[in-house]
């Protein structure tokens, strides 16, 4: 960071990354692992050529030119890689908020069910955007391809393994529109782009973050700074965000979430391919094959069921946390990577015990196998863990959650307890 890249000062350039969002979207958004995002290895599809020489920039000056991009039409693919070190493939939709809660009547080609596959394993996918009025992305499968197209007033998603359509009317704009609440659930608010991922992750920088330019590298094709942020504070499970932005243009090329405890990168969202011309309006154009069946969205009685209205008290990500506290119990611990949620659940029950004719023994012993037996001044609990998020559930039915160590949340535990 150069010396004149104070805290406060990078504070309010990533303020103005985030507050002067503009209208346009690049993608529709896909909801992909709650918390990064917080909620990024690809290293052979997205290899550097040969470090580009670049004129010098500061810290500040490079998320300024973020700030400053408005890039609104692209076309490209890129591909993203997710490995949260989950125990069990799938069981990610489970554990992130909006992930496998959405109606059971949607159908396959619903957004919020289809899109969280991308919370593990790599995928490709195709994006393409033509102001805030039409953007798509697909995501290609072996013989198959799952597409979502917003195209002015309304939003299709097609998957052509079901052969099956759902059809929505869009938001007229995202801050309250006369069709909002119509929003495809599942999609709303959630990253998509390596844009979308470097605008949250800024939102984070302050005095607990050190924010750098490290290098220079080329993406897609394309010249591009490294910008570089860490937490400074010891307990957080994130070891670094690296964000390369082009050149040109300050539109990000690439997001890579590293954690703390090294490894394959956490998340990894690149472009492999990228133009910045204004696509073809045939690309956004659709209407439903012959024979496929559709599913209209204001048809459905979508949040009804449990599952879907625990999940809606839960956090979509860390830096959304401040604004529900107090909220159902609801509160948080700390301050920016070694933020805290502790929730209390109703009635202050935790898990049945095994044996107990509510938890089967063998339930519990998969709970166990998932997680580790702790104790402290606030009794005893299991921590169940991620390579990023790990959760803390104390006997009492008290649950602390963070992109935190264990013995974060261990410390959490007890001093609330005092």
């Amino acid at each position: 960071m150069a010396p004149n890249d104070s805290a406060e000062t990078i504070g309010e350039a990533t303020s103005t990354v985030v507050g002067r969002r503009k209208a346009t979207r690049y993608i529709v958004p896909v909801a992909v692992a709650g918390v990064a995002a917080a909620t990024i290895g690809l290293v052979p599809a997205l290899a550097s050529s040969g470090d580009p020489d670049l004129p010098k920039i500061s810290a500040q000056e490079l998320i300024e030119k973020i700030a400053a991009s408005d890039e609104e039409q692209l076309s490209g693919t890129f591909k993203i890689s997710t490995d949260l070190g989950l125990p069990l493939d799938g069981l990610a939709g489970s554990l992130v908020p909006g992930g496998g809660g959405g109606d059971k009547d949607a159908g396959a080609a619903a957004p919020q069910d289809k899109l969280m596959e991308l919370t593990s394993g790599t995928h490709t996918l195709r994006v393409a955007a033509d102001g805030p009025e039409r953007q798509k992305l697909s995501v290609l499968g072996d013989a198959s391809e799952y597409s979502v197209i917003h195209n002015q007033g309304e939003v299709w998603a097609y998957d052509s393994k079901s052969d099956e359509v759902y059809h929505a009317e869009a938001p007229e704009g995202r801050d309250g529109g006369e069709h909002a609440e119509k929003a495809p659930k599942g999609t709303e608010g959630a990253a998509a782009t390596p844009k979308d991922f470097a605008e949250k992750a800024l939102a984070a920088a302050g005095d607990t973050t050190s924010v750098t330019v490290d290098g220079t590298a080329q993406v897609a094709g394309r010249d591009a700074y490294q910008l570089l942020i860490k937490p400074k504070q010891s307990g957080s499970t994130i070891g670094s965000v690296r964000i390369a932005v082009d050149a040109e243009n300050g539109v990000p090329l690439k997001f890579t979430l590293s954690a703390a405890s090294g490894g394959k990168a956490v998340v990894d969202a690149g472009f492999t391919k990228v133009d910045f011309a204004k696509p073809a309006a045939s690309t956004f154009a659709f209407t439903p094959p012959k024979g496929a069946k559709v599913t209209e969205a204001d048809e459905l009685e979508t949040g009804k069921d449990e599952r879907g209205a625990a999940q809606k008290a839960l956090p979509g990500q860390l830096a959304e946390l401040d604004g529900l506290a107090g909220e159902g119990g609801f509160n948080v611990i700390g301050k920016g990577w070694t933020s805290i949620a502790e929730i209390k659940s109703p009635g202050g029950k935790g898990l049945p015990e095994a044996g107990s004719g509510d938890m089967p023994a063998e339930a519990q012993g998969f709970l166990d196998a998932l997680g580790d037996k702790v104790t402290g001044k606030f009794g005893s609990g299991t921590v169940f863990k991620t390579r990023l998020v790990n959760a803390l559930l104390t006997d009492d039915g008290s649950v602390y959650v963070g992109a935190v160590t264990k013995d974060a949340l261990v410390r959490a535990a007890d001093a609330a307890a005092k």
